[in-house]
C-alpha cells in the first residue's frame, strides 16, 4: 500500500490578496505622484523660460519706445531750429534787398565777343567811373553746373578783357555777376 500524500495548498487568504492589490495601486499612485511631479517640473522650467522671454521683450519695447521719445524730442528740437534760422534768414533777406536797392548801380558795362586765340566768347569789362574798382567776377555754366569766382581790379575810364587765359571760357547761356562792396550787384546771362 502505497499511500502518496496529497499537499493542499490553501487558498491565498483575502487579506494577503488585499495586500498585493494595495501594494500595486500605492506602486502606481507613487509613479503617478512622480510622474506628476516631473511634468510640474517641465512645467515650471517653461514658465521661467516664458517668463524670461517677455522680460526681454518688455525691456526691448521700453527701450524702442525711449528711443522713439528722444527721437521725436530731436525732431522737434530741430523743427525749432529750422523756424529759427528760417526766421533770420528772412531777416537777412530783408536787410540784404534793402541794401542792395539803397547802394548805386555798378558803373560797369559789359560786352562780348568771340576769342582770338580759341574757341568760346571773352567778356569785355568796362569800368565807366573815374575811381578804381575791386570787383568780383563769379561765372557759373548752369548745364554743366560749374562756378568760379575771380577778383578783378578796374582802373578808370579802362577795358579789361576776360576769357579763357584767365581762367574762363564763356559760352552762351553762361551767368555772369559782378559785385562790388559799395555798389549793387550787376548779373547778366551771356548772349
Amino acid at each position: 500500500m502505497d499511500t502518496a500524500k496529497t499537499v493542499i495548498i490553501p487558498p491565498v487568504p483575502p487579506k494577503r490578496r488585499g495586500l498585493i492589490i494595495s501594494i500595486g495601486v500605492n506602486v502606481a499612485l507613487v509613479v503617478l505622484v512622480c510622474g506628476l511631479a516631473l511634468y510640474a517640473f517641465m512645467l515650471n522650467v517653461d514658465l521661467g523660460d516664458l517668463k524670461r522671454r517677455m522680460s526681454r521683450e518688455v525691456e526691448t519695447r521700453q527701450q524702442a519706445e525711449r528711443y522713439v521719445v528722444e527721437t521725436r524730442n530731436q525732431l522737434t528740437e530741430s523743427l525749432r531750429e529750422i523756424e529759427l534760422l528760417k526766421a533770420q534768414l528772412a531777416f537777412k533777406e530783408t536787410d540784404y534787398q534793402a541794401a542792395v536797392t539803397a547802394k548805386p548801380g555798378l558803373p560797369v558795362a559789359v560786352n562780348f565777343r568771340s576769342s582770338m586765340l580759341g574757341k568760346g566768347l571773352v567778356a569785355v569789362i568796362e569800368n565807366t567811373s573815374d575811381r578804381y574798382l575791386t570787383v568780383v567776377l563769379s561765372v557759373r555754366n548752369p548745364t554743366l553746373s560749374t562756378t568760379k569766382r575771380f577778383k578783378l581790379d578796374l582802373e578808370p575810364q579802362s577795358r579789361t578783357d576776360f576769357g579763357h587765359l584767365e581762367g574762363w571760357q564763356f559760352a552762351s547761356g553762361d551767368e555772369l555777376s559782378l559785385f562790388s562792396d559799395d555798389f549793387g550787384a550787376l548779373k547778366l546771362s551771356v548772349p
